[in-house]
């Protein structure tokens, strides 16, 4: 990697890196909460307004929509602003958006409150990750990324696990709002928690060590047009597309073999757990295989852990997820700490805005033309054709292969 030091001599103190470390966390534990414990309550809003699965899988991809739209607007929007007030700011709409659909009667309601939600949670990804690319450097910063990965899997596991238990105690109107008041609590632990001067020292510190030439758009965008780069952003929109069309079908799949809604989420949460020992451990396989190997050996364990579920019998099933959790969330992290590795320090930001506005976007996407595919053949066949795109990622990892050659410096 290209070195950068001159921006490194104004780098925070070690107590406020760490300060700034753990708010993203937690906000990266409430957002990503939020979005996975949409898989609980699928099934409960298909029953309470007949829904197919495409209207299933509108849901998600109108939340997912309007997150990733906004990723790089939020981003940019930062630069003025602060990450502190729009991180803050963001988790607040967020969670106003699940307070009202709680209050909500119709499947249009629920679009529209569903969509309020996810724009909210657009700023989470590129913010949090820019703020720890920032406060940390060199052999601290991948894990640090790691860290703030990892702490999104902790809300996939908690949110989705609290949602399911509370579904058998009171009706989903009052969950859904219970979740939006978790989320109030979570905006104003961000807003102090944040350190509120460390935006004016960041920038600052960046404004200095950038080179005049460097901050035009044109040089943005030639340094984010690299083989590499480019590479790595294909892999993430075919990892991200597969695995939330997956995890939008994987619920039915589990009624059908006899799951209960307190069963389905509790088989969730394994698989979400799976995910979050997949972050630990593709990572330390990846320190030692390399990236490329990592990420093919994880893709074809996600196909065929897919494919081996549907004769599963419900009991096998809860045993074998956890596994797949771990491939299928395993490649991700792996995916988002070579980000900071392919583009040099000044354009993360905009790198990072860009990375997520495509695999959230695909993940998007997905959910809605599975929903389609599964309304036109069946679930069952639907994760046979989920499997074999998951396999497309083999010829892409060959674009990574000469940019992440050992010597290679960061392009720009």
């Amino acid at each position: 990697m290209s070195a950068d030091t001159p921006a490194r001599s104004t780098q925070p103190a070690p107590p406020r890196s760490r300060r700034t470390l753990a708010a993203c966390c937690g906000a990266h534990a409430l957002h990503d909460g939020f979005s996975d414990l949409l898989y609980v309550m699928f099934p409960v809003w298909q029953l309470a307004f007949g829904l197919s699965f495409a209207q299933v899988g509108l849901l998600k991809t109108l939340y997912s929509g309007s997150m990733a739209a906004l990723q790089v607007p939020a981003s940019l929007l930062a630069e003025r602003v602060g990450e502190r007030v729009l991180l803050a700011l963001g988790t607040l709409v967020a969670a106003v958006g699940f307070i009202l659909a709680g209050w909500t009667g119709g499947y249009l309601g629920l679009a529209l409150c569903l969509m309020l939600s996810g724009a909210g949670a657009s700023v989470q990804h590129p913010l949090a990750s820019t703020l720890t690319s920032r406060v940390f450097e060199g052999a601290q910063l991948r894990t640090a990324l790691g860290t703030y990965n990892f702490s999104g899997d902790v809300g996939k596991v908690l949110l989705p696990a609290l949602c399911a238990a509370l579904l058998a105690l009171f009706d989903w109107h009052a969950v859904t709002s219970l979740m939006g008041m978790i989320g109030l609590v979570g905006a104003l632990a961000i807003w102090f928690a944040v350190p509120r001067a460390l935006h004016q020292a960041l920038s600052q510190a960046a404004a200095s060590a950038a080179p005049p030439a460097r901050t035009s758009a044109i040089g943005a965008g030639s340094v984010l047009l690299n083989r590499g780069f480019i590479s790595l952003s294909a892999i993430g929109v075919i990892d991200s597309a597969t695995r939330m069309g997956f995890l939008t079908l994987l619920p039915f799949v589990l009624i059908a073999k006899g799951a209960s809604v307190t069963q389905t989420g509790f088989a969730l949460s394994l698989t979400f757990a799976g995910g979050a020992a997949g972050k630990f451990i593709c990572g330390l396989i990846a320190a030692r295989a390399g990236v490329l190997r990592t990420t093919i050996l994880t893709e074809i364990a996600t196909a065929a852990g897919i494919v081996a579920l549907l004769p599963l019998s419900l009991e096998y099933s809860m045993l074998l997820l956890p596994a797949l959790g771990v491939v299928l969330n395993g490649t991700s992290s792996v995916l988002y700490g070579t980000v900071a590795e392919l583009v040099p320090g000044e354009r993360r930001a905009r790198a990072f805005g860009v990375f997520y506005t495509l695999t959230i976007g695909a993940g998007a996407a997905s959910p809605a033309l599975y929903g389609l595919i599964g309304d036109s053949i069946g679930v069952p066949r639907t994760f046979a054709v989920i499997a074999g795109l998951v396999l497309l990622v083999l010829p892409l990892t060959l674009g990574l292969r000469a940019a992440l050659t050992p010597g290679r410096t960061v392009p720009g």
